[in-house]
């Protein structure tokens, strides 16, 4: 079946498989930020924005993204370079897989909620597994990164 996808604002076709999954078509496409992790939606590491709101591209079939936006931690570079430094900055990147999970559940986050609290934090990242640290220097970078925005460095 063809597909046409806007894939990190460029406009992709491809004939794809039925059963083709949305993880496999964005590596297949060069996208190798999404990560495959637990194959069971549970870990994080695959999320991609489809039409701005975060899936998990491993239960989304590839089919499921004709004529819609995709996007992945390659097309918001900008962006997650910002936020990725306070990550960094507070050692929460050990071995850096789960990161590109992190950073796209952490923008969309800050998206829909722009000051949430440390329970809502937790509560939206409850999703995304980092088998190297105990989120505490993830949380620490989400509301260092907060605390900078609110001082209107941006």
């Amino acid at each position: 079946m063809l597909i046409h996808v806007n894939l990190n604002d460029k406009p992709v076709s491809a004939e794809i498989a039925p059963d083709l999954l949305l993880v496999d078509f964005v590596r297949q496409h060069g996208c190798y930020s999404v990560k495959r992790g637990c194959e069971t939606s549970n870990c994080g590491l695959c999320t991609v924005f489809l039409d701005d709101r975060p899936v998990l591209s491993c239960s989304v079939l590839a089919a499921r993204a004709d004529g819609k936006c995709v996007t992945t931690l390659e097309g918001l570079q900008e962006e997650a370079a910002e936020f990725g430094a306070f990550i960094a900055d507070q050692g929460a990147e050990q071995c850096g897989f789960c990161n590109p999970g992190f950073i796209m559940n952490a923008l969309a986050l800050f998206r829909d909620n722009p000051t949430p609290s440390v329970e809502e934090i937790r509560e939206y990242l409850a999703g995304n597994l980092c088998r190297c640290s105990g989120y505490e220097g993830q949380l620490r970078g989400i509301l260092a990164f907060l605390d900078w925005r609110k001082e209107g460095a941006v």
